[in-house]
């Protein structure tokens, strides 16, 4: 993982609530915008998956309008999906993190906050991983772009495919 900057600090990172207004947030990709909206209380509800939001410290702003969230969910990944190299030594199902969802509203967008707010969800991964075991984190990304984006920050691209995965340890090292 490449490391952040401290410009996050204007950012109150905690699990999303029912008081969290998300009508506003737009993020330029509605698929995103849509979930966080529509199924994000109902996924944390079944406790299929934690939803992380931002809130900006802006009183300006609203204390309760999320700016940028993310989701994080249990997950097996298959070793015969891994590439030799990563999946070799591990059992036939490995335990694994799915970053489910990553998105910042556009009024945030070139600022180097994409990856704080990574920065935030892979501390959330490894202190977690503290008390339940993951061997990866895997993404899917939802385009090219954000292919990029995963792959800028250390993790690698399953051939012929939209998922990345990164080596839990890997990111713990990177977070001391």
């Amino acid at each position: 993982m490449v490391g952040t900057s401290l410009s996050a600090d204007r950012y109150v990172s905690e699990a999303l609530s029912p008081r969290h207004t998300t009508e506003s947030f737009d993020s330029g990709k509605p698929d995103l915008d849509g979930w966080l909206r529509d199924h994000a209380l109902t996924v944390e509800a079944k406790r299929i998956g934690r939803t992380f939001v931002w809130l900006a410290e802006d009183p300006g702003l609203g204390d309760d309008r999320v700016v940028a969230y993310y989701t994080v969910a249990a997950h097996i990944l298959a070793r015969d999906s891994m590439p030799h190299a990563l999946g070799r030594g591990n059992p036939q199902q490995i335990p694994a993190v799915l970053l489910g969802r990553l998105a910042l509203d556009k009024m945030l967008h070139g600022q180097g906050l994409g990856a704080a707010l990574l920065w935030d969800a892979m501390i959330r991964v490894v202190d977690a991983t503290r008390t339940v075991a993951a061997r990866f984190v895997v993404v899917d990304a939802i385009d090219e772009h954000a292919a990029g984006f995963y792959a800028h920050h250390g993790f690698t691209r399953i051939p012929e495919t939209m998922r990345l995965v990164q080596k839990v340890g890997d990111i713990a090292e990177a977070l001391r």
